[in-house]
């Protein structure tokens, strides 16, 4: 993993935490996916002119062995490490998801992802506002590949 990133053992204790306030700030408002935190009602959140392209791996790529070097350009938007409430629709930082479980919080356009079992696999990356939840609409890119021991 390269800096600007949190692992997945941190983002699996940060997540409980980080959805416990969201789902106290939205209330009912929100509805809740197995891919994602609670999402605000539409009208509730701002569209962002970012656009997002997995680099690597590209789409139907086979990776031999058990690490993915990911690589991701964004245009029209910046990364940025802080988290706020304050959301400006060009600023936010990447979530990274392997088979629709959240990977890492990315705070950079390249990482490493460890551990990747054989077989088939999606990766998606989404680019997030700054309190971590969706623009809308959603600003993300997905690619399916596959891992060989």
């Amino acid at each position: 993993m390269l800096p600007g990133s949190i692992s997945r053992s941190r983002v699996r204790w940060a997540i409980p935490a980080l959805g416990l306030a969201v789902l106290a700030a939205a209330c009912s408002s929100g509805s809740i996916t197995a891919s994602g935190p609670p999402t605000p009602p539409v009208s509730d959140r701002p569209s962002s002119p970012a656009k997002v392209q997995i680099i690597s791996p590209t789409n139907g790529e086979v990776i031999h062995g058990s690490t993915v070097a990911v690589k991701v350009k964004l245009s029209n938007a910046t990364i940025v490490p802080q988290t706020s409430t304050n959301i400006t629709p060009t600023e936010g930082h990447l979530h990274l998801y392997l088979d629709d479980q959240i990977e890492s919080m990315n705070f950079s356009d390249a990482t490493t992802i460890g551990d990747v079992s054989p077989g088939l696999h999606t990766l998606k990356v989404e680019f997030v506002a700054t309190d971590h939840l969706p623009f809308d609409p959603r600003v993300i890119a997905q690619v399916a590949f596959e891992a060989k021991g």
